[in-house]
């Protein structure tokens, strides 16, 4: 591949004292095209462009507090608090076990504790939910699972009165809503 471009041999012959030498200039060279070795995983969720990704991969066990402005993936162990506005996605084979408050949280693997989505929550087929969820729309796919208390699709005024209609428990023979 050449890098400039090639004279012709009526270029290279001289000239005489009366004909103008006409210089070529070299060509730019052509931008190299990025190679990605590693295809990026399309999503159907839009991301701001000032938003930053977090990934904690399989194999990585972690307990504590996460806040933040960015989106986070879960490949591997999280156990405490999950307060962040961005996504979040718990992949498939990651175990959860939160109190988790997101914009939008998407369900592969397995997630113990209260989910409470501002957007959406999706739970996908391998996905896996042992506690409550609140969302403002919910997506379940066919073969998921879910043990607990499930509230979707009303606004913040809405919830607030259903919550005020409900009996309040008083003594040990209370009974269930």
């Amino acid at each position: 591949m050449a890098l400039w471009k090639e004279t012709t041999a009526q270029n290279e012959q001289k000239t005489t004292a009366s004909e103008p030498v006409e210089k070529i200039a070299p060509e730019p060279a052509p931008a190299a095209t990025p190679v990605n070795p590693m295809p990026m995983r399309k999503e159907n969720v839009t991301v701001s462009k000032d938003r930053q990704d977090s990934v904690f991969g399989h194999g990585v066990t972690i307990e504590g507090k996460m806040e933040g402005d960015g989106d986070v993936r879960i490949a591997g162990k999280f156990k405490g608090d999950i307060h962040i506005k961005g996504s979040l996605n718990i992949e498939k084979g990651a175990r959860v076990t939160a109190k988790v408050n997101a914009e939008a949280v998407t369900i592969e693997g397995e997630i113990e504790g209260t989910v409470i989505a501002t957007a959406q929550v999706k739970l996908l087929e391998s996905g896996q939910v042992i506690g409550d969820l609140k969302a403002k729309t919910l997506t379940v796919a066919a073969g998921s699972r879910m043990r607990g208390n499930v509230e979707f699709g009303w606004s913040e005024s809405e919830s607030a009165k259903v919550a005020n209609l409900r009996p309040v428990e008083t003594g040990k023979n209370a009974s269930a809503v």
